[in-house]
């Protein structure tokens, strides 16, 4: 009978290494045609390069942990190109979040607004049951679809209060009266700064047009392009979703909608507090500076 070769407890430090730098590789680059590696194709590739004779997918696992290499795992990212305007929108708008309580007390208020499109309205097709001792909450795998969900939400970045509303469609047709029922309750206020991404709706002809009209009261901050993360906004609509949206299950499009109406005024109760934001302007030029990879064209 033939027997698989033994398969060795341990490896020298240049055989680790060289498995090691083989998962960061791309799989192409040795001749293999999958798009990722798995411990068990890195142990193959290992045997076949020559690195080592043989090798279980379990050392590989282990050998990749020391140097916390996870072939398994993979993220999304999007490429900021940083040039003089995006690096001039980023600093000015941090430049706003590091003296908010500045304009406050001079009567100027610091606003976000972001939307959340799409938001599916599921229904379970069995009622959910909630967990008990011993028992993790269950909820049926199967759903019916009622439809989607628009929600625009603005967040008072003084103290954190948000405010919400769905749209019946995505556009600047309908985002600018509600951003007009927003800023109502602001007519205190000797100037609005109000921080916004590029969304079609928020950079349209009639869109600007507006912002035009309301100028200089109404002070708009458009971040660069691909950096949504610089929008405190997006941050609340997560802080949001998670508490009220994301394990609820719905009958229709018009009940997200009334919960969500009612859920903005306990969010502001329960919830709502200034996000701290650790990001200066200094700290963006280090960043900036210091890190490699980044695509900086300086003009």
């Amino acid at each position: 009978m033939r027997h698989a070769p033994a398969v060795r407890a341990f490896f020298p430090p240049d055989e680790r290494e060289a498995i090691q730098d083989l998962a960061c590789q791309a799989p192409e680059s040795v001749g293999w045609k999958v798009t990722h590696w798995s411990h068990r194709s890195l142990a193959q590739a290992a045997g076949e390069l020559e690195y080592v004779d043989s090798i279980h997918s379990t050392t590989v696992r282990d050998i990749l942990g020391e140097v916390e290499l996870q072939p398994g795992r993979f993220r999304y990212w999007k490429t900021t190109v940083w040039d003089d305007e995006a690096v001039e929108r980023t600093l000015k708008i941090l430049w706003y979040y590091e003296r908010i309580d500045h304009f406050w007390q001079r009567g100027e208020v610091i606003l976000a607004a972001d939307e959340k499109p799409n938001i599916q309205v599921l229904e379970r097709k069995r009622p959910i049951q909630r967990m008990r001792p011993g028992h993790v909450e269950l909820q049926e795998f199967e759903y019916i679809r009622h439809g989607t969900v628009i929600l625009v939400a603005g967040l008072t970045v003084y103290n954190g209060r948000m405010w919400a509303e769905c749209l019946d469609k995505n556009d600047g047709e309908h985002f600018r009266p509600a951003l007009c029922r927003w800023l109502h309750p602001y007519g205190w206020a000797k100037r609005i700064h109000l921080i916004l991404d590029n969304w079609s709706s928020h950079v349209s002809e009639d869109t600007t047009a507006f912002f035009q009209d309301l100028s200089p009261r109404i002070h708009v901050l458009f971040t660069p392009v691909n950096t949504s993360w610089l929008n405190q906004a997006e941050s609340l609509l997560e802080a949001f979703s998670e508490r009220y949206l994301r394990r609820g299950s719905w009958n229709s499009c018009d009940q997200m909608v009334q919960h969500i109406s009612e859920s903005q005024a306990d969010y502001n109760q329960r919830f709502a507090h200034r996000f701290q934001w650790e990001w200066s302007c200094r700290d963006f030029q280090y960043w900036l500076n210091n890190t490699p990879g980044l695509i900086h064209c300086k003009t």
